[in-house]
């Protein structure tokens, strides 16, 4: 089971991203000289567009053979039997582990 990001989240991305690349596209066309900084805009806009197409291709979080992963650079697992409470609180869920009360 896959569970995706919220279509606003990556809707924000990419615009974000659109919006660097133009403004780093009319720098680069009005300014006279540009230097190494000025391609900044650029590489923000870039990074944003491939967050945009990561977010979309791999999802939040993905449920298999009884291990739950957030997916991610620094994505986290834990095993559905190590569970041992699920707390909703603010909108989000806490799950908490059996050793040791450590939550992801």
């Amino acid at each position: 089971m896959r569970i995706a990001y919220k279509k606003r989240n990556l809707n924000i991305n990419l615009i974000l991203g659109i919006v660097w690349l133009i403004l780093g596209l009319l720098n680069l066309n009005y300014n006279g000289e540009n230097n190494w900084t000025d391609y900044g805009y650029l590489v923000i806009g870039i990074l944003y567009l491939i967050l945009y197409f990561y977010q979309k291709r791999n999802k939040y979080l993905t449920i298999e053979n009884g291990i739950l992963k957030i997916n991610g650079s620094f994505g986290k697992k834990i095993n559905l039997t190590e569970i041992k409470r699920i707390k909703k609180f603010a909108g989000d869920y806490i799950f908490t582990k059996i050793r040791y009360g450590t939550s992801i």
